[in-house]
């Protein structure tokens, strides 16, 4: 059966003014898992439409920031609590930019970044481990001990190795499916909380 775009999510999205239907992914997540508090710094790369950057400003509060990131330009203004980069992850100007604007690392980073789907599943996936890759080597720059990390990845040959490496970093990580995913997606939002910096980790291996 075809998939109808315009199901609950969808619905509820336009009903409450929301830019688009991923509002309710991070807002489950956050749920569940207690992502972010007040005060928070935090990065969200693939901030377009600008969803995610709406649902976590009222979370990280006035005296919370967070820095965001797309190819694409949003769709809504950014909150005052946000600085928006319209530019291209892989460009090492702005990610040294937003180290810069990190004010000396951050309690958590975000990543709904998604290649441009080509239909071809295992080239789709491959894509998308690369992207989640990049999102971790941030992750890797940037997250201060204990912080927390959440990224999309379409699961393909490289999923599980790419679960091992982050199972390595932090000190719990799930593989999730939120509600708001289109039942014809196979996406999924790998949480990871509890960020140990190499330093640790290598003093934990020797302990």
């Amino acid at each position: 059966m075809a998939y109808e775009r315009k199901d609950h999510f969808y619905k509820r999205a336009k009903r409450e003014g929301k830019i688009s239907r991923a509002v309710y992914k991070l807002s489950e997540l956050q749920n569940r898992f207690r992502l972010v508090k007040a005060g928070d710094t935090v990065i969200d790369l693939g901030s377009a439409p600008g969803g995610w950057l709406q649902e976590l400003s009222p979370m990280v509060g006035r005296n919370g920031r967070i820095i965001g990131i797309d190819l694409l330009p949003l769709k809504i203004s950014p909150p005052q609590n946000c600085t928006f980069i319209l530019g291209d992850l892989l460009d090492e100007k702005n990610q040294d930019e937003i180290e810069r604007l990190s004010g000396g690392g951050v309690d958590a980073v975000f990543s709904d970044m998604s290649p441009n789907l080509s239909g071809i599943s295992f080239a789709d996936a491959y894509r998308s481990f690369e992207i989640a890759s990049l999102a971790f080597d941030m992750c890797r720059r940037l997250l201060k001990d204990e912080g927390n990390f959440v990224v999309k990845i379409f699961p393909g040959q490289e999923f599980h190795d790419f679960i091992r490496t982050i199972k390595q970093n932090f000190k719990k990580v799930s593989a999730i499916v939120p509600e708001a995913t289109r039942k014809t997606s196979s996406e999924r939002y790998v949480v990871a909380m509890g960020f140990i910096p190499p330093h640790l980790r290598q003093d934990l291996l020797t302990a």
